[in-house]
């Protein structure tokens, strides 16, 4: 998802959280309505900041760098030591490419780098 969706998305709801709040301000009758919106617009906000978290690496998470193929670690990225391949492979359902899991086995802090 792009920068330009992700804050379109967040300003949406800030907006609905805004008019459930007001909707709470103006009416006792539509108060469950207004936690309503307040509740889908916060929602919202929560979705788009978790979405953003999924298979960054951990240098695209920290200099807000684009991520890798697949949203995982950069080609040619070297991590760190402590990181060690596993077996588990999956599919990205939004790129289509292989991913392959590394894992921290003291801390089960997870990377993912792009196969193919």
């Amino acid at each position: 998802m792009g920068v330009l969706v992700r804050g379109l998305l967040v300003i949406a709801g800030i907006v609905v959280m805004l008019v459930g709040i007001a909707t709470i301000a103006a009416s006792a009758d539509l108060r469950v309505t207004g936690l309503g919106l307040v509740a889908a617009g916060g929602i919202l906000v929560v979705i788009v900041a978790a979405e953003r978290q999924r298979y960054r690496s951990g240098e695209a998470e920290r200099s807000n760098l684009p991520a890798g193929p697949g949203g995982g670690e950069r080609r040619g990225d070297i991590l760190e030591d402590r990181f060690q391949t596993t077996a588990e492979v999956f599919v990205d359902p939004t790129t289509g490419h292989q991913m392959r899991v590394l894992v921290d086995p003291k801390t089960g802090e997870r990377r993912y780098v792009a196969e193919a």
